[in-house]
Order: structure tokens, then sequence, then C-alpha cells
């Protein structure tokens, strides 16, 4: 696998906010996706995300296509192959932020997608051969350090994401915030005694 030194191949703007239901309903799909994902990497034709993931390459032609119509991806550049123009896609950001949801139904599209649990599917086979690296703690914080940590976290995310691409393998990385049910001490009291 070759080096890219520009992470993906294509300009491509750092951050999209994406709050349209037809945007929520095309990241709601796994293929969907699978297919943003890869374009992180380099831009493909058709036939070149069709191969990666595996399926034929109308389906995939087909949800390229919505994901084009949802504003989320776009053509980057074309290759003239037998007097035919081959398209290649690219995300049109690096981070695709799910911002205000205004509808129920936006609210249950999001609730769907939940990244944690497909990581935890993806990984179970790096568990089961001893090559997983994870964390899980859990801090009583004020939701103003909770907002400042998850910008923290983002940007490791996108250094993730901007690191040249090579190797053979591919690694999945994987952060979640959210609130639990754990237990926690109680507020110290001032001793009635000093």
């Amino acid at each position: 696998m070759s080096v890219n030194e520009q992470v993906p191949d294509y300009d491509l703007e750092d951050m999209v906010v994406v709050s349209a239901p037809e945007q929520l309903r095309a990241l709601a799909d796994p293929l969907r996706a699978t297919l943003l994902e890869l374009l992180l990497e380099r831009a493909a034709t058709v036939g070149e995300m069709a191969q990666a993931v595996g399926r034929p390459r109308s389906t995939v032609a087909y949800h390229v296509n919505s994901l084009v119509d949802a504003g989320l991806l776009r053509v980057v550049r074309t290759r003239r192959v037998r007097a035919i123009d081959e398209r290649y896609y690219g995300r049109v950001a690096r981070t695709l932020y799910i911002g205000a949801l205004n509808s129920p139904e936006d609210r249950q599209v999001v609730a769907a997608v939940n990244g944690l649990a497909e990581a935890a599917t993806e990984s179970a086979a790096a568990h089961a051969a001893d090559e997983l690296r994870c964390l899980l703690v859990h801090a009583r914080i004020p939701i103003e350090e909770v907002r400042a940590f998850w910008s923290e976290v983002q940007e490791v995310a996108r250094r993730f994401t901007r690191i040249p691409r090579s190797g053979e393998q591919v690694y999945g990385f994987a952060a979640g915030l959210y609130p639990t049910d754990a237990p926690t001490l109680p507020d110290v009291q001032p001793d009635a005694d000093h």
C-alpha cells in the first residue's frame, strides 16, 4: 500500500454540521458510513469502493448517489477512460458533526447510530487475539468540563484521520462520552467538631 502525504488526497472542509433529515438518514445506513470512512483515505471510484466493501457496483452506486444527494459526498476529480469520464468521489468534510436535531424523527435516526456498539462488535476479534487497546473510566464532572473534554477528544480524532496511510492493517478509533448510573461518593460534609 502506498503512502499518501496528504490524507485524504483531495481538498475538503475540516468540519460540516449535519442536521438535515436526509443527511441524518444517509448517515444512519451502515454501508454509507463505511463508504464515508473509506474516503478519508483517498478519493475513489464507485468500482473501487465496491471492491473494497465486497458489494455489487450497482448497490454501491445507489448509496454513493444517496450520499451525493444528501450533500455528504461530491465528485472531486474525473479521469477519461475509453471515452467515459470516471468520477472520483470524496467527502465534503473530514468531520461530519451532527448538529441541532429539530424533530423527533431526527432524534430517532441519530439514536439508532451507536458508534460504540459498532466498535464493540468490530473489536471482538482484536480482543480475542489480545490486540485490543482500550480504556473505560468514569468521572463526576460538570457539563462545562464535559464540553471542553469532548472538544479535545474530537481534535485527537481529527489527528487520527490525518495520519498518512501505509501498512496493511486498518485500525479503528472509538471514543464516547455519555452519562451513566455509576455510583458516586456523597459530598464531603463539613465536620461539626471543627
